[in-house]
């Protein structure tokens, strides 16, 4: 097994030398070379960071590199050819970077939200890799295993697509905001999660990331529908059902021992007024769903108990001591629209027995 030090973020100067290293000629302060066998003063100190300089462009840390090469060129008499040489090296790494630079521009521009993911994948060198990365391949693989043994293939892929999509709404959002954020780990059985980090984050940026996976979801489940009004394929009319039923369950706002899902965190913006609106719009989706269903409808358990399950967390949410005098009226509208548009897309979609 083999492994790269990690570079140094500066080397450190050498001692001033006197004597020439090839003749021992004496010399001045501020000598770089010999002026009897023109010797360069400091060779050894170039070497090293000409050496390191090298490491870090196969690691293509283009800035470090540029940045180790002028260190060098302070080293050097102007007019030799080291110099010259290193100099042109410089303005193509100075190309290089503009490249990059113009590169992301442009894709961030057409891609608006998306180009975080977008300059991720462009970045890869070994593309499924460092895609996938280990643990998220792994794990990834492991859940869809377990949702093909119990359910079908096609089940898991509908699922599978639908709760990775809905992970990387959670991964963009966090990404917009320049901070540091792993791709998602998936817990065969249990859901996934994304770990991030974000020095300052307020609550509504909690409630905004929070929320971002259930809008991605419903994005999804959205043209999933389109699909099969248009074509009543099976399958999108799945992918469509699980998207919509997915993303409305991870509403749930109550917080739970060991896990709270969205709505659970995005409630922490949210005044006890809010929140009794919110579980009234649920509450009143239960009831209508109660109703149809005497009457032959065909929306089946799991749609009807998810309004009762998500309306009852965030009544009970609305009776705790842990809400803001004043809401965000942002994060509200957020949540309540999509505690509405998923009702409403979940019964569009409802597979009979579901």
């Amino acid at each position: 097994m083999s492994a790269t030090a990690a570079q140094p973020e500066t080397i450190a100067s050498p001692p001033v030398i006197h004597n020439c290293p090839n003749c021992s000629h004496w010399l001045p302060d501020g000598t770089l070379a010999c002026p009897d066998c023109q010797t360069l003063t400091y060779g050894e100190h170039l070497t090293e960071l000409a050496m390191s300089a090298q490491e870090l462009e196969q690691q293509q840390k283009w800035v470090a590199a540029r940045d180790r090469w002028k260190m060098a060129l302070l080293w050097l008499p102007q007019e030799t050819r080291q110099s010259v040489s290193i100099q042109a090296h410089i303005a193509e790494l100075d190309g290089r970077l503009r490249a990059e630079e113009d590169t992301k521009a442009k894709w961030t521009k057409r891609l608006g939200p998306f180009a975080p993911v977008a300059l991720f994948l462009i970045k890869a060198k070994s593309y499924w890799f460092l895609i996938f990365k280990l643990k998220f391949l792994v794990g990834f693989l492991a859940y869809f295993g377990l949702y093909w043994v119990a359910f079908g293939w096609k089940f898991a892929v509908a699922f599978m697509l639908t709760l990775t999509l809905h992970e990387m709404g959670h991964y963009v959002a966090v990404k917009r905001r320049g901070w540091k954020v792993d791709l998602p780990m998936f817990l065969p059985g249990l859901g996934a999660y994304v770990r991030w980090q974000g020095k300052g984050a307020t609550v509504e940026d909690l409630a905004e990331i929070s929320l971002a996976g259930p809008l991605a979801g419903f994005a999804v489940a959205l043209v999933s529908y389109g699909i099969f009004f248009a074509t009543h394929s099976p399958f999108f009319h799945l992918m469509a059902y699980l998207g919509a039923w997915i993303n409305f369950v991870n509403l749930f706002a109550a917080v739970l021992p060991f896990i709270a899902l969205d709505g659970a965190l995005a409630a922490f913006a949210l005044s006890r007024v809010q929140r009794a609106l919110i579980a009234a719009t649920s509450l009143i989706f239960f009831g209508l769903t109660v109703s149809q269903n005497v009457d032959g409808d065909l929306s089946g358990p799991h749609t009807r108990w998810s309004f009762l399950i998500i309306g009852g967390s965030m009544a009970w949410r609305a009776m705790g001591r842990d809400a803001p005098e004043q809401g965000s009226g942002k994060i509200f509208a957020l949540f309540q629209g999509l505690v509405v548009a998923l009702g409403v897309l979940m019964l569009a979609s409802a597979i009979p027995g579901m």
